[in-house]
């Protein structure tokens, strides 16, 4: 199974044991008429490419010969990989471009947009929009799928992202960005609204980060053995009672981070309905306006609010804000007033 994104998901597995009656039955006819096979389309033609691109174990080990015969008690397994979304095309969708040369762009990217095309979200993604708007001026590094795309934020996450338009360009930020600024400068702040207050006015969360054991589209804080090394730092901003405003500074850029591991130190973010459905109830406590508002939020309180970086072809020292988007303006006031 391939984890590299959020979006991706599983390959579709077929297990089948030969019966008796089936023995020295070519293996892609075989195949070709099982029940399950037929029921997902599976055409001889695309079985036999599946099976050339190693796909298929008959017990242990792999074969590529389609035409293989089977033995009775033969166990055939077969992973089929998830459809390829077809390659991003340009559309006209509205950019709140921040900064643009002609080596990066830096977008405002708000809730509700998917970054770059993937199951699901063939279309309508920041990528179709860039496509539309720099044409073919996009580093091709990221991939038909993803190019120019150095980092990526949620969905649901509002907030400031840098994208590369030449091939040079991205090779610069992406070593900006695995180093985290611990030596290249790379500065990302997230405002975050988290239920509760914290007994302390900052601090760290260190703890690995990985795909969760049983559920497969979260994340999790993990053992050192699965997971990889995730550091956020924190400090709060603003405190309502029941709820708090806090600034996290990324130092590691791990999957759903800062959403992980205020979960993780008992600080879910409000609206966050994969990390913090526990907390649900505390909406109650909250006053009645602010307890619309919350309920009405749709998306986790999380919005990218500072990126600073050195250019990567000039060395110019960039450093954008973006205030707080209407709904979360809308949150904070409400959490003011009650």
């Amino acid at each position: 199974m391939r984890e590299a994104d959020d979006e991706t998901i599983e390959d579709l597995l077929f297990a089948f044991e030969v019966p008796p009656e089936a023995a020295g039955t070519r293996l892609d006819r075989f195949l070709a008429e099982r029940p399950e096979i037929v029921a997902a389309s599976l055409s001889r033609t695309r079985l036999k490419a599946l099976i050339e691109d190693g796909r298929l174990t008959i017990g242990p080990a792999p074969t590529r010969d389609a035409a293989r015969k089977l033995a009775a008690g033969d166990r055939v397994s077969l992973a089929v990989p998830p459809p390829q979304p077809p390659e991003p095309q340009p559309e006209n969708i509205p950019l709140d471009i921040r900064f643009e040369d002609a080596h990066l762009i830096v977008v405002d990217k708000p809730a509700g947009l998917v970054v770059h095309p993937a199951h699901g979200h063939e279309s309508g993604t920041l990528v179709n929009a860039l496509l539309g708007h720099c044409g073919d001026s996009l580093s091709g590094i990221g991939g038909v799928k993803k190019p120019g795309i150095v980092h990526r934020i949620d969905k649901d996450t509002s907030g400031l992202l840098v994208v590369a338009k030449t091939d040079a360009a991205h090779k610069g930020l992406s070593r900006l960005f695995e180093d985290h600024g611990r030596s290249l400068g790379l500065m990302r702040e997230y405002l975050a609204f988290v239920w509760g207050v914290p007994e302390r006015a900052r601090g760290t969360v260190e703890a690995p980060i990985g795909r969760h054991s049983i559920q497969r589209e979260r994340m999790a804080v993990v053992s050192e053995e699965r997971g990889r090394e995730a550091i956020t730092h924190w400090e709060l901003i603003e405190s309502f009672g029941v709820v708090s405003l806090v600034a996290c500074r990324l130092e590691t850029g791990r999957t759903h981070q800062i959403r992980v591991h205020m979960a993780h130190i008992g600080h879910p973010l409000i609206g966050d309905a994969t990390y913090g459905a526990g907390f649900k109830t505390k909406t109650a406590l909250l006053a009645p306006a602010a307890r619309a508002v919350v309920e009405a939020l749709g998306r986790q309180a999380l919005h990218a609010a500072t990126l600073g970086f050195p250019h990567p072809a000039t060395r110019e020292e960039l450093l954008f804000e973006s205030e707080l988007p209407a709904d979360l303006t809308a949150l904070r006031a409400a959490l003011s007033d009650a």
